[in-house]
C-alpha cells in the first residue's frame, strides 16, 4: 500500500506500532528538508524504525524523483511522511501523485483552530486542504488506522 501522511512528529510510536503494520510498508520515506540535511536527526529517527524496514530521508521536492528511481511499480509498499500540509503540497506539485492524504497530527498553535483532537488548522492549512480536495485527493483525518475518519468537509 502506498500511504502518504502529514504528521509534524514524523517518526514516533504511532507510526511504528500502528501505521507500519496497517500499510504493510517495507519502506518509510521521511520527506523533510530539515531532516534531510541533518544526519543526527536521521540517526535518531532510524533507531525507532525496525531493521527489516528500509528508510530514506529526502528533500520534499525530490520525493517524486526519488520514488520514480527507486520503485518501478505504481503502488509501492511505501509510507511517505511529511511534517506539514504545505510540504505534502510541494511534493504533489513537484509530481508526486497520490490518491489519499492522511492528516495524522497538526499541532495547535497561535491562529489555528482545532478541527478534531489531533488537527488544528490556520488559513494556509485550509488553502492547502482545498488544493488537495480540488485535485481529487481524498483527505483522511485519523491518528491511527482503527479510528473512523473524524472530519468531514467542515474545515
Amino acid at each position: 500500500m502506498f500511504w502518504v501522511r502529514v504528521d509534524n512528529r514524523l517518526i514516533h510510536g504511532q507510526i511504528i506500532e500502528t501505521w507500519l503494520p496497517y500499510t504493510k510498508s517495507r519502506t518509510i520515506i521521511v520527506a523533510n528538508d530539515d531532516v534531510c540535511g541533518d544526519p543526527l536527526r536521521q540517526e535518531i529517527m532510524s533507531l525507532a524504525i525496525p531493521h527489516h524496514v528500509d528508510k530514506a530521508f529526502v528533500r520534499v521536492e525530490a520525493t517524486h524523483e526519488y520514488m520514480s528511481r527507486a520503485y518501478a511499480v505504481d503502488e509501492p509498499d511505501v509510507l511517505v511522511l511529511f511534517a506539514s500540509c504545505a510540504d505534502a503540497r510541494r511534493a504533489h506539485e513537484s509530481g508526486l501523485a497520490f490518491k489519499s492524504l492522511n492528516l495524522g497530527n497538526m499541532h495547535y498553535g497561535p491562529g489555528k483552530q482545532q478541527v478534531c483532537a489531533h488537527v488544528a488548522l490556520d488559513g494556509r492549512d485550509r488553502t492547502c486542504l482545498h488544493y488537495f480536495a480540488d485535485s481529487g485527493v481524498v483527505l483522511d483525518f485519523r491518528c491511527v488506522p482503527s479510528e473512523h475518519v473524524q472530519v468531514s468537509r467542515s474545515w
